[in-house]
């Protein structure tokens, strides 16, 4: 049995705090939500996407996302790699404080982000909004750190990622490619 690391605090984070006024007032002042959609990327810059000027690389869908959006020009990250970045963003919480006291979860690992901390997704769940990830997850592989148990109905995507440091603990098989609970493609 994996043992989880993890002090528990009794606090509402300011973003969590922010985000559940604002839905709730969005569903009060509108009979439908509205759509809401976070793209995050890894190693990607800020001049990488047309609808900020870049000219190099076309990102029209992103481009006209942004046009019927909103699209914000001033951003920061809970740390420069992956793994604890994605944990700040959905928990709204510095990394360190929800079991990601590791810079990237390896295959291995036996940490992730904690079952008790209050994640966007969760959320959003609660305030009438089916949610979905797709793509890498990075933050813990065992049971209670898996996507659908951190707020999101449905996940397609791979758990880990594709560095050669990561697939080694895969062998012949390979990473395997993820709907929801159920591996659709090996390798990836």
């Amino acid at each position: 049995m994996t043992q989880l690391i993890h002090q528990p605090l009794l606090r509402v984070t300011l973003p969590a705090l922010i985000l559940s006024v604002s839905v709730s007032r969005l569903l009060v002042a509108s009979e439908s939500p509205p759509n809401i959609v976070f793209i995050f990327v890894d190693d990607q810059g800020y001049y990488d996407l047309g609808c900020y000027g870049a000219t190099e690389v076309k990102t029209p869908r992103i481009d006209a996302m942004a046009d019927e959006g909103i699209r914000f020009t001033d951003y920061y990250a809970a740390a420069p790699i992956c793994s604890p970045s994605r944990a700040g963003l959905l928990t709204g919480c510095y990394p360190r404080r929800v079991g990601n006291h590791i810079w990237v979860h390896r295959a291995d690992s036996a940490s992730g982000i904690h079952p008790d901390e209050l994640t966007i997704a969760e959320l959003f769940q609660q305030n009438g909004y089916a949610t979905a990830c797709v793509g890498k997850w990075h933050l813990g592989f065992q049971e209670p750190f898996l996507p659908r148990n951190q707020g999101f109905d449905h996940y397609f995507g791979l758990l880990h990622n594709l560095d050669p440091v990561e697939v080694v603990y895969f062998g012949a098989k390979g990473v395997p490619l993820m709907r929801n609970d159920v591996v659709v493609k090996r390798p990836a």
